[in-house]
C-alpha cells in the first residue's frame, strides 16, 4: 500500500484497521507533508519478538558474576 497521508488516516482509520485485522494490509505507512512519521501493524506484529538470535554463539562463565565482583563493586563506589 502507498503511504498514506495523516488527514486521510483520520477519515479512514476504521477502515484501514478492518484490513489490518483481515489481513489484507500488513502495515500502514503514515505521512505528514510527504514525510514518514509513523506505521500502523496489525497487534500480532507489533508483540512479535526475536529472543535469543544469540543462543549458542558465545559461552557465559559460571563464574561471571564472581570475576570481577571486587573490581565493579570497586568501581560503583568511585574508587
Amino acid at each position: 500500500m502507498e503511504p498514506i497521508d495523516l488527514s486521510k488516516v483520520k477519515a479512514s482509520l476504521s477502515r484501514l484497521v478492518a484490513r489490518l485485522e483481515s489481513g489484507e494490509l500488513n502495515e500502514v505507512v503514515i505521512t505528514r507533508a510527504g514525510h514518514p512519521v509513523a506505521k500502523l501493524v496489525p497487534a500480532t506484529a507489533a508483540t512479535e519478538r526475536r529472543l535469543g538470535v544469540a543462543k549458542g554463539m558465545f559461552e557465559v562463565p559460571d563464574d561471571i558474576d564472581a570475576s570481577h565482583s571486587s573490581e565493579i563493586e570497586r568501581m560503583f563506589n568511585g574508587e
